[in-house]
């Protein structure tokens, strides 16, 4: 939001504009937790464009990301017209060499969650024993990644978040091998191709998709807000 008159009186469209701005950054990892609610208070507390602006003037349009390495030469990957590129999955494929390239378990288990990166190559084998895999805060290697896993008396479970392209086709032997319902939500643009394989014996491989944390925390909010709302509009009709 720009404004050359700062003393404009702000319209509640204004208001929740700028809301939702804050509410993308916090998603994005841009703001903290306390830091998006400090700036969330002030800017439906604000009556005029002076008090909205200065809450979003150090953030980005949402979906948008900026080369750090290339600020310092005066550059910004931009599209055909002119405005920063939307590349949600671009920081995270194909920049880092891979932290993890496989995981084993015996008699124990193994995790692989949080930021790490996914090598071209992940291969997971668990003997009477379990395995996690989470990617929803990962990163990857290449665009395409295959995930086999390997289970005898034992399981893994994999993460991804609902917008990533994923394919499972490993089999079960007095097992199972297979993903979760998924709820229809479209693959993002740029999204890594993940393939999950592997046979399960007297075991089991899961894949679910599952809302990463900040997105979470996101809905959690939001749900908070339009419950105030309500009240106060109850408030107000009594």
């Amino acid at each position: 939001m720009t404004s050359e008159r700062p003393e404009t009186r702000a319209s509640d469209a204004e208001r929740e504009q700028v809301a939702e701005r804050l509410r993308e950054a916090m998603t994005e990892g841009r703001l903290t937790m306390e830091e998006f609610d400090e700036r969330l208070g002030v800017a439906y507390k604000a009556r005029t464009h002076g008090e909205l602006v200065p809450l979003v003037r150090d953030l980005p349009a949402p979906g948008t990301t900026t080369d750090v390495a290339r600020i310092a030469d005066g550059a910004v990957a931009r599209d055909g017209d002119g405005e920063s590129a939307p590349t949600a999955w671009a920081d995270r494929v194909g920049r880092e060499p891979a932290t993890s390239k496989g995981a084993f378990a015996f008699w124990g288990g193994f995790g692989r969650r949080g930021t790490w990166t996914v090598g071209r190559k992940f291969t997971a084998v668990v003997f009477q024993a379990g395995g996690e895999i989470d990617l929803r805060e990962a990163r990857f290697e290449d665009r395409d990644v295959v995930i086999r896993c390997y289970t005898v008396m034992g399981g893994v479970h994999v993460t991804v978040p609902p917008d990533m392209d994923v394919e499972v086709r490993g089999f079960g032997l007095m097992g199972g091998f297979g993903e979760a319902p998924h709820d229809g939500s479209a693959v993002s643009p740029g999204s890594p191709r993940v393939i999950v394989t592997g046979f399960a014996l007297m075991g089991g491989v899961g894949v679910e998709r599952k809302l990463r944390d900040a997105e979470k925390r996101r809905l959690k909010e939001e749900r908070k807000r339009q419950r105030l709302e309500k009240k106060a509009e109850r408030k107000e009709l009594d």
